[in-house]
């Protein structure tokens, strides 16, 4: 009988899903190997170490097996389960928008170790206490960045011409903003939030988007 061929690698868990009677599909982000769906054997059993080691936004160290459709979860330790991040309503529902994103904007088995790093720092973000809607943002903007979207907040996309300092428009599917006269149906912008997402594009790090005193409810 032919062996499988096992691997290490540390991933965080975006989501799960029962499967059979005691099974759960679990979707990891690795560094290396990318968004990678695979299965826990007997992991809802009450007996199951593992259980706890695969809880969604976990992130953990894990052997698996690379079977014929699903690689196959043999053992789970959690490096870092954000005690934080789960005790508060607000900082867990946005710790699984990050999840959702990355799960919806990346493919199986495309590595992309610049997303896995900024996913990671988002949750740790979060867990420490960081204004939730400030890391959303810095969030989006920098897996845009790693996904290779990086939206255009200098120049309108349609006629080219340098924004001003006035209410423009945002188009999610140009991926940028418009200025008045190309706005057409799309969502306003004010100056203030242009502001604050160029400032948050251009920051090398956290820290100084840490330092932003923006108004309530400019950044949702």
């Amino acid at each position: 009988m032919a062996r499988f061929r096992v691997y290490h690698t540390e991933g965080v868990i975006l989501r799960r899903l029962d499967f059979g009677e005691a099974d759960r599909i679990v979707v990891v982000f690795t560094p290396g190997r990318g968004k990678v769906e695979t299965v826990a054997k007997g992991v809802r059993r009450i007996t199951s170490r593992r259980a706890g080691h695969l809880e969604p936004l976990t992130r953990a160290r894990l052997l698996l097996a690379q079977g014929r459709q699903l690689d196959v979860i043999t053992q789970a330790e959690a490096l870092d389960l954000f005690p934080n991040l789960r005790a508060d309503l607000g900082r867990t529902a946005a710790g699984f928008y990050l999840a959702e994103l990355v799960d919806r904007f990346t493919e199986p088995q495309q590595p992309n170790p610049a997303l896995y790093r900024h996913l990671v720092e988002g949750l740790k973000l979060l867990d420490l206490g960081q204004d939730p809607d400030l890391v959303r943002r810095y969030f989006e903007l920098r897996l845009l960045d790693a996904v290779g979207f990086r939206p255009e907040l200098y120049r309108c996309l349609g006629c080219g011409r340098e924004l001003k300092p006035t209410t423009n428009y945002f188009s999610p599917a140009g991926g940028g903003v418009l200025c008045p006269d190309c706005g057409g149906r799309n969502r306003p912008v004010s100056v203030g939030a242009l502001k604050v997402l160029r400032f948050i594009q251009s920051a090398p790090a956290y820290d100084q988007v840490a330092r932003l005193r923006v108004q309530p409810g400019l950044m949702r």
